[in-house]
C-alpha cells in the first residue's frame, strides 16, 4: 500500500454504525469532513460534532444512503456483517474509498484508533488504511503496521510526537524566512542552506519550545553564519 493524504474539505464521510468505534471514526474525519453516522443506537461518547440519524438500514437501505449523501468515504462499523458487506458492495460499486472497521477491529483489539487495518471484503478488496497519527499543528506524521501491530503503530506515535513538539512552529518561522529570503539577493543555493541549517539547528528548537529565547533572533544568528550575512531581515 502507498500511503496518501487526502483532503476532506467540502466531502462528505458516511459512517455506519454508533458504538465507540463508530465515535473514533467520526472524530477522527469531523475535524475537516462532514460526517454523517447512521445507527439506531449511539454511544456515550464524543461524535465530534458529526450529524448522528438514528436509523437501522437493512442491507437493501445501503444504496439509498449513499444515493443520498454522496460521501467521499464510507466506515463500516455496525455489529452486523451483512450490513458492513452491504457497506462494502456498495462502496465498491460507486468507487467510494472505504474503511471496513468491523474487520479492523479483529485486528486492533483494544488498542483504539491507533490503526485501522486494510478494508477486506469477501471478494479480496482492499481499501483505506487510516494510520496512527501525530500531530502538531498542521505537521502529521502517519504510521502504518500493515495491520500488523497497533501496539507498535501506537508506541510509534507516542515516541513521535515528543520529537515533533515546537514543528508547527518551526513551519510558521521558516515559511516567513524563506519568503523574505527569496525577496533578497542571497542565491538559490545559499538560502536552501541557511533555511535547512536553521531547521536542524537545536538552539531554533530550544527556543520554539521553551521561550527560553527569541527564535527569530536564534534563526537570524544561524542565516548569517551560513553565508546569509549580507541579509537584512525584516
Amino acid at each position: 500500500m502507498i500511503p496518501l493524504y487526502h483532503d476532506f474539505t467540502g466531502e462528505t464521510v458516511l459512517v455506519f454504525g454508533g458504538g465507540s468505534v463508530g465515535a473514533r471514526k467520526a472524530r477522527r474525519f469531523a475535524a475537516e469532513a462532514r460526517v454523517v453516522v447512521v445507527s439506531p443506537d449511539f454511544a456515550n461518547a464524543d461524535f465530534g460534532g458529526a450529524e448522528l440519524v438514528r436509523a437501522r438500514p437493512d442491507p437493501d437501505d445501503v444504496p439509498a444512503w449513499f444515493d443520498r449523501t454522496e460521501p467521499a468515504l464510507v466506515v463500516a462499523a455496525t455489529d452486523s456483517e451483512r450490513v458492513n458487506d452491504a457497506v462494502a458492495a456498495a462502496s465498491r460499486e460507486r468507487g467510494v474509498l472505504l474503511n471496513r472497521a468491523d474487520r479492523s477491529a479483529s485486528v486492533d483489539g483494544d488498542e483504539g484508533d491507533a490503526e485501522s487495518a486494510a478494508a477486506v471484503d469477501d471478494g479480496g478488496h482492499r481499501d483505506v488504511v487510516v494510520p496512527a497519527t501525530a500531530e502538531d499543528g498542521d505537521v502529521r506524521v502517519a504510521i502504518s503496521t500493515g495491520g500488523r501491530s497497533p501496539a507498535l503503530a501506537k508506541h510509534l506515535r507516542e515516541r513521535i510526537e515528543a520529537e515533533i513538539d515546537g514543528a508547527e512552529a518551526m513551519a510558521e518561522l521558516t515559511a516567513d524566512l524563506r519568503r523574505e529570503l527569496r525577496a533578497s539577493d542571497l542565491d538559490p543555493a545559499t538560502r536552501r542552506d541557511a533555511i535547512r541549517a536553521v531547521v536542524r539547528n537545536p538552539e531554533v528548537w530550544k527556543a520554539l519550545r521553551t521561550g527560553a529565547s527569541n527564535p527569530r533572533r536564534e534563526a537570524t544568528r544561524v542565516i548569517r553564519n551560513t553565508g546569509g550575512d549580507r541579509w537584512k531581515p525584516e
